[in-house]
């Protein structure tokens, strides 16, 4: 396909056409032109097709709500790309840098820098100055666009050798109101609200996503302007079925591509609005449902379970009389206990799902009339997926084995020898082990690295977490292997306990006599250790890796 990349770097930075996944457009309306900009897709259309007048994006404020519409975002993402090109310098192929919590702007600086011909590359904001550094390095980003309230951060990021290719950057203020004379406001005021998008190839790269650091060091995933159209063609319209009326919701920053589908793409693909939240702790996002009326919740199970007493008391959910009528969860596994807390206290089935950076967004996942407790259901209209062994072939129903993926979605990794490790005979291995049953429902067991083996049994970390879990003392909790030199590894786990509850012996006996009447015996921490809190990601994901440095 003819790229409209001028700045090839990222076509140059592929990996080897051996080393990447088997691409599978298996549905009609994966079949896509050769020139494609997601941006027209997602936004001008929708202008173009009448819904320019729709509310397209909503934010509290001091001052009470704004709403942009369709229209309202496109005029602002118009001017964002003007100012891009026309006093930043921008030439089709450069990366931008997009720092901020989730707010209008931000959406608007997404679409300006795609429909530009730019790649977007979302960070998390609690990212530190050395953190970025690594990232600007690695995509070697040339321009940034920054809310005003991560400044003082970021200034520490250019006094670094390793931003040097960094050489343009604006600030702007999360709704768009201003600013310092330099600021991006100040810029897009002497621009028009005009502005043809560049005529990208369907596989020119437009997002850089960084793996959110479960395992350490992360690594730059590859996003070409037809996969954004793939995931908003796959999941949500089979499983998610949202329509133009729904507000959506949730926690996931922008910068997390759960995010970006949940909170941005997979709404405007059908018309819908969302609410984009700067902070989205558990208190703030129960208020925000009611205050919006929100009908479509996207978090993770920490969030839900730390939500379902409030939300029961609340009667935020349809069933109860309020707007929510739809949940879901990803990020990481979903415990069945958590499902049934959030059920009991709102009266709505989840849809639990799993995703992963490297193909973007879910490819197995269950509706709510489908799902089945404890499963995550089963590869989505468009993908495919089985359980393999070291040797790449399936295993028996019932046995734990690798999870295999392939799709219109794939592994990409920027430049880097782990993508041998991801990619294997035109498979996405996705790091998870699965069982899958006879009806087809994958069941999570764990990170194929979180596999405890303790004098010859197996035992997955997540199982023991979920017995844990389940006694009301508990938290939070995180389990990984030890080394043991009787039996090669036992199981250690790190709790968090409820208030009210002592950290002392007594405890420990009691957890570990729990687990013992709750999942096989010998599934039992050996070890257990209290903690305050839990290393996570911004994401909410557990970080394992780093309860190993404790231990």
């Amino acid at each position: 396909m003819p790229t409209a990349h001028l700045d090839t770097f990222t076509r140059d930075h592929l990996p080897p056409p051996a080393q990447q996944p088997e691409f599978v457009f298996s549905l009609p309306e994966l079949q896509f032109p050769q020139q494609l900009n997601c941006a027209v897709e997602l936004l001008d259309k929708a202008v173009e097709q009448g819904r320019g007048a729709a509310p397209c994006i909503h934010a509290p404020t001091p001052e009470g709500t704004l709403t942009w519409s369709y229209a309202e975002l496109q005029a602002q993402a118009n001017r964002i790309a003007q100012v891009l090109v026309h006093e930043m310098g921008l030439v089709p192929g450069n990366r931008v840098l997009l720092r901020a919590p989730n707010n209008p702007m931000l959406a608007a600086c997404w679409f300006g820098v795609v429909k530009a011909g730019g790649v977007a590359v979302g960070t998390m904001p609690l990212l530190r100055a050395k953190e970025l550094g690594v990232m600007i390095e690695r995509a070697q980003i040339s321009h940034a666009l920054v809310d005003a309230a991560l400044l003082e951060e970021f200034s520490l990021v250019l006094a670094q050798d390793n931003a040097r290719t960094l050489t343009q950057w604006r600030s702007f203020e999360g709704r768009g109101l201003g600013g310092t004379p330099q600021s991006l406001e100040a810029d897009m005021a002497r621009h028009s609200d005009r502005f043809t998008a560049v005529n990208t190839a369907a596989d020119d790269t437009c997002l850089l996503a960084f793996t959110s650091g479960t395992t350490g060091v992360p690594k730059a995933t590859m996003h070409f302007h037809r996969d954004v159209m793939a995931i908003c063609a796959c999941w949500p319209p089979h499983v998610l079925r949202a329509e133009a009326s729904d507000v959506f919701i949730g926690s996931p920053p922008l910068a997390f591509t759960f995010g970006l589908g949940g909170m941005l793409l997979f709404p405007m693909s059908v018309g819908a609005s969302t609410v984009l939240l700067e902070k989205a702790a558990p208190p703030n996002l129960l208020e925000a449902i009611a205050r919006f009326k929100a009908t479509v919740l996207f978090t993770a199970p920490t969030s839900y379970r730390v939500m379902a007493p409030q939300a029961a008391a609340l009667k935020l959910s349809a069933p109860q009389g309020g707007s929510l009528r739809k949940c879901v969860s990803a990020g990481e596994a979903l415990p069945a206990s958590t499902r049934a807390l959030w059920k009991d206290a709102t009266g709505i089935e989840m849809i639990d799902g799993i995703g992963s950076t490297e193909l973007l967004h879910i490819f197995i996942s269950a509706d709510e009339a489908s799902a089945r407790p404890g499963a995550t259901g089963k590869a989505i209209p468009g993908y495919q997926a089985c359980v393999v062994d070291e040797h790449m072939q399936p295993v028996p129903v019932g046995q734990v084995g690798k999870l295999a993926v392939k799709g219109p979605t794939g592994c990409r990794y920027l430049d880097d020898e782990r993508q041998a490790n991801y990619v294997r005979e035109g498979w996405n291995l996705t790091g998870d082990a699965y069982v899958m049953d006879a009806d087809g429902y994958f069941h999570y067991q764990a990170r194929t690295d979180d596999m405890i083996i303790s004098a010859g049994y197996n035992i997955a970390a997540p199982e023991v977490e979920e017995a844990l879990m389940q006694h009301p003392a508990v938290a939070e909790c995180g389990v990984i292997g030890v080394a043991d030199e009787e039996r090669g590894q036992i199981v250690k786990a790190f709790v968090v306990l409820r208030a009210g509850h002592a950290p002392d012996e007594a405890m420990v006996r009691t957890l570990q006599d729990f687990v013992k009447a709750t999942v096989a015996p010998y599934k039992y921490p050996r070890a257990l250790q209290f903690l305050t809190e839990l290393p996570r990601t911004q994401t909410g994901k557990l970080q394992r890796f780093r309860l190993k440095d404790i231990s």
